[in-house]
């Protein structure tokens, strides 16, 4: 048994994350049931009482199942530094294909996805028992273990090569490889943003051209008076999955692409997704995507240059049961480890950054569409297709909301002026 002042620090940690989180459901579930007595009068003529009280039993059931997946996660990464199953794990898979670069690239994948793959049961749960319970499940078994075998091999098939560069880069230039590494990374998660719409999104959805008629030509004209130039705007078959909605952009430049989920099409009415598309406009003509890559980057260098000198800490090795020998492959795992309760920590801050692009996105939406009627009509009948928690806490909401609540955007937009 692996039992180090280290490990303990960490496993400390997750568990201060834990309670915090869990602390943070109780909250949000005693708001939710002091709220479910009655349809509150703000959301009144927006939902009818069955399906208010049909979102609060959604949300009760999420925040319990949350629960039940955080015990499970705590415990398996508790057992895993406890134990020193990751360097078991990885000295296995060392062992068949040898110590080379891109055997301890495939060596961290494989670990990585080992364990990975135990949380697949709450996965399955999520998909086929809570999601299917309120009528939002529309997958298959046969398609839900298709997407799963897709993305362990993306995950390898990407992941493996990136890397064994990366680890090749550490033995080549000891001293100051995260600096390439990081010009490595930044260009690939660049290429991404081509790629991904292009090559990886087709493998799990089919994309088609919204077809030519009132709806395309009058989301083709809002965005040339947005100024966001579009030859096309496509409709991706997310009802496949799920009756959830959404819409996004994604790329950039002459490669960025406007997609609608069809199940928003079939929700909304030619205004609200109209106002919808706006403001997915409104992020890109914000700044917010290059703000968010930036703010992704700069976190990456910072990460890399810490990776980079604890690579060379012989007490950060054997703290978590590995060696110097183990290689650079060991740092990334164990960093990825303790990075996790730390990243808790940093989540509202993130989601304040967040829901500030969500207000600024609004209000260009707001100007684009002559008023915020529609939006609003669109935010709202969205809530009440996805039965969304319309009373959180206000403090989880602080915490995990990325985007702010209903009553928070509808009295922004509703605010005098531009």
């Amino acid at each position: 048994m692996i039992l180090t002042n280290l490990a303990f620090i960490t496993i400390a940690l997750i568990l201060l994350a834990f309670a915090a989180s869990t602390w943070l459901d109780f909250l949000n579930a005693r708001e939710v049931r002091a709220n479910q007595g009655a349809l509150p009068e703000a959301f009144s003529g927006m939902i009818d009482e069955a399906d208010y009280f049909k979102s609060a039993r959604y949300t009760l059931d999420k925040i319990k199942f949350g629960i039940y997946e955080r015990i499970f996660d705590t415990v398996l990464i508790a057992a895993v530094l406890l134990f020193g199953i990751y360097p078991l794990l990885f000295r296995f898979f060392i062992g068949v294909f040898g110590s080379g670069a891109w055997a301890q690239s495939a060596a961290f994948v494989l670990s990585t996805m080992v364990l990975g793959l135990l949380a697949l049961p709450f996965d399955y749960c999520e998909q086929f028992k809570l999601e299917h319970k309120y009528g939002f499940n529309k997958s298959t078994l046969k398609l839900w273990v298709s997407d799963k075998i897709k993305e362990n091999l993306l995950s390898i098939l990407i992941g493996v090569p990136l890397l064994a560069l990366l680890l090749w880069l550490f033995g080549a230039l000891p001293d100051s490889w995260w600096i390439l590494g990081f010009c490595v990374i930044a260009a690939f998660q660049l290429l991404m943003l081509i790629i991904y719409p292009r090559v990886i999104l087709p493998l799990f959805n089919k994309l088609s051209e919204l077809e030519d008629g009132e709806l395309k030509t009058r989301l083709l004209g809002m965005a040339d008076r947005a100024g966001f130039k579009a030859s096309s705007i496509y409709v991706i078959d997310g009802s496949k999955r799920s009756s959830h909605s959404n819409a996004f952009f994604t790329g950039f430049g002459k490669f960025r692409k406007i997609v609608l989920f069809d199940t928003l099409i079939n929700q909304l009415s030619p205004e609200e997704i109209e106002a919808v598309l706006a403001h997915e406009i409104g992020h890109y003509k914000c700044g917010h995507v290059p703000k968010m890559i930036l703010a992704n980057f700069a976190a990456m260098f910072c990460a890399l240059a810490l990776v980079a000198y604890l690579a060379k800490c012989a007490w950060f090795y054997e703290g978590f049961g590995f060696g110097i020998k183990d290689g650079m492959a060991a740092a990334l795992i164990i960093f990825m480890i303790v990075a996790s309760p730390v990243n808790f920590w940093l989540t509202p801050i993130k989601n304040a950054v967040s829901r500030k692009y969500e207000y600024q996105a609004d209000a260009f939406a707001k100007r684009v569409c002559g008023g915020e009627t529609s939006l609003i009509a669109a935010l709202r009948k969205l809530h009440a297709k996805n039965l969304s928690n319309l009373t959180p806490h206000r403090i989880y909401s602080a915490f995990h909301y990325s985007h702010p609540t209903l009553l928070e955007r509808e009295r922004a937009l509703r605010a005098a002026g531009d």
